[in-house]
Parts: structure tokens; sequence; C-alpha cells
């Protein structure tokens, strides 16, 4: 058995090869070509030969050149790949020779190879949105436009019929009136390429037993259930719903909310003017009835939240032990002011 690992580029790729005993049998450099690989596979026959490559820029070709030769496939996570990263020296030829040991070890972090099928329903839904965000970026700069023209925009939506025919008949400067024009023009063409998107969409999905299973669910059109089943497709590959949630990044549905341990950022409990994080300070011990102490029952919020530097203390009670009172930053403040007055008079004498 050959392990090869690939380091692909967009125009030259390092291929390093290892036996079982984990010796080098190959490393070379080459253009980034079909014909390219077949020529290097072609050297290691007839042992079978298992490639390792990374979910990479355009790699999904090369898998489909490895699966078309008939070779074993391993395609290497990028994040969980940290012996490469953890490298002092890192070039091609190191990390094609680190992934080609990983793989002969059957240590290899692995990502799942999506077929070709798949992999095009991805790339269709995907383009959908890429499309509709665009669309999205040209509609704030149709409004920008209106706003920096001090046009009011009466209309529900900007973009329909009565929209429309208000942003048609305004009168703006050349550059304004030009730039909106390019904007509308861009959006019409943009839109007639989302509803082409739409119709491919559903037919390829219409007869989806695991679309129709989403489309009860609230809030879920067609669109949305087509974009989950092609993003998830094979939902076996997760051990459980944790594992989707967290590979979809969403919260659980039964998680517990985050408890926070005598600090908050809720503007409602930053007494007296203080800024940033509050916490409340610890109440110190006393006979009741005494300002301060825990069994006060007149202690108001303000005295005990803590202060700024530089305020003054309520009548009654003393400083925080934490926090400087004006008496003190006024003592020292008189200090460093002796202090400079003294070394201006012995400057002055010499």
């Amino acid at each position: 058995m050959a392990y090869l690992r690939a380091d692909l580029h967009r125009k030259v790729s390092h291929v390093v090869a290892l036996d079982e005993s984990g010796e080098a049998i190959l490393s070379r450099r080459f253009e980034h070509s079909r014909e390219a690989f077949r020529r290097v596979f072609g050297e290691l026959e007839p042992e079978p030969i298992s490639v390792a490559f990374e979910a990479t820029y355009g790699w999904g070709w090369f898998a489909d050149l490895l699966a078309d030769a008939g070779i074993e496939a391993h395609m290497a996570h990028p994040l969980a790949t940290k012996a490469i990263g953890a490298g002092r020296v890192k070039n091609d030829a190191v990390d094609a020779a680190t992934l080609a040991h990983l793989l002969r070890t059957n240590l290899l972090p692995e990502a799942p190879i999506a077929p070709p099928k798949v992999r095009e329903l991805r790339r269709l839904v995907r383009m959908r949105a890429s499309l509709v965000r665009i669309r999205s970026r040209l509609k704030c700069q149709v409004h920008a436009i209106c706003a920096d023209a001090g046009v009011p925009v009466t209309a529900s939506d900007l973009f329909g019929r009565m929209g429309r025919a208000t942003l048609e008949t305004l009168t703006l400067p050349p550059r304004p009136a030009s730039r909106l024009a390019a904007n509308l023009r861009l959006i019409d063409d943009i839109a007639r390429e989302i509803v082409a998107a739409d119709r491919e969409i559903v037919a390829a999905f219409r007869d989806d037993d695991r679309v129709r299973r989403l489309l009860p669910i609230p809030g879920i059109g067609i669109l949305t259930a087509a974009t989950i089943v092609a993003e998830v497709w094979d939902v076996g590959r997760f051990p459980s719903a944790d594992h989707l949630a967290s590979w979809a990044v969403l919260p659980r549905p039964n998680a517990a909310r985050p408890t926070t341990s005598g600090a908050a950022t809720s503007a409602s409990k930053a007494a007296a003017g203080c800024a940033g994080r509050w916490s409340r300070p610890p109440r110190r011990s006393g006979p009741p009835g005494r300002p301060g102490s825990t069994g006060s029952p007149t202690r108001s919020r303000i005295d005990a939240a803590p202060r700024s530097r530089g305020w003054p203390s309520p009548a009654g009670s003393s400083p925080s032990p934490s926090m400087p009172s004006a008496t003190s930053g006024a003592a020292g403040s008189t200090r460093r002011s002796r202090a400079r007055r003294a070394g201006r008079s012995r400057r002055a004498r010499v």
C-alpha cells in the first residue's frame, strides 16, 4: 500500500508518497493538472494507493479524478489537522509528508466527501443565497440615495409596483439619478436570475421525501427545506441531534440559559452613572439600623452600587475599599504638587 498526500494549489501541486514502513517513495512538485496526477499514479502502480488531500479551494475535480481512477480518497479536515499548524518548519513538502504519515497510521481527521450530485445541489442553493444577498445590498443603496436626496419613502415596499412608480418620477441631480437607474437595472437582472434558480431548485427537490417532511414545520417553505436537505443530505452521519445542531451552529432546544456570577451588563443595574460591568459589592455586617449594615432596611441602591473614582461617599458611610474616595485622590494630588515644587526649587538653586 502506498500512502500519498497531495498538496493542491492553483498552479502547482506537491505530492509525497510513503510506503507501509513510512519511508518516502516519491516527493515531487509539478504542474497542477489532471494529466500530471495520472502520470504520478501510474508510477506507483500496481500497488494499491490511498490518497489524502485537504478540503481546500477547488477540491471537487480532484475527488472526481480519484473516484474515476478507483483510488481510495480521504479528505482531511483543515481545522482538525493540528499537527501541521504546530510544526515549526512549514512548507509544502513537510505538510504533505505529515498528512501522509497521519494517513498511514490511521490518525487522519477526515471530512465527508459528498457525491458530485450533492455538491451540485449545494452550489445551486448557495448561488441563490448569494444572489439574494447581492440584491439586498443594491436595495440598500437605493434607500441611501433616497435618504441623501431627502425623499420620504411612503410606500410599504419601495420595490413593489407603487414604489417603483415613485422612484421613476423622482427628480434628482444627474449623478444620483444615474446611480439610481444603475441599481434598479441590476436589481431587475438579479431578480430574473433568482426566479430561474427558484424554478431549478423546486424541480430538483419536488419529489424528495425529506423536503415533504420539513414543509409542515411553521416558517419553512420549499426553498428553506431544499437548502436544509442539500446542506445536511445524509443525516445519518451525525450521531445525535446535538451533533447536528452543533454542526449547524444552532442552540440546543433544551439548553439552559447561561448564568452570570455577580456581574452583569444591564444598563438598569448600572446605578449612579457607573459605566462598564456592574457588580454589587460585598455588604458589611453590623448592627441593625446602622447605615451600611446588613440589617439596614433603608439602604438605597445608589449606596450599594460601586462609585467611580473621585465620587464623594454618601453621608454616614465609609468609602468602598476598592474605590479611592475624593479625599484620598486630593491628598495624592497635593503630594505630587509639593514634590514638583521642591524639584523646581532645587534646580533654581543649582
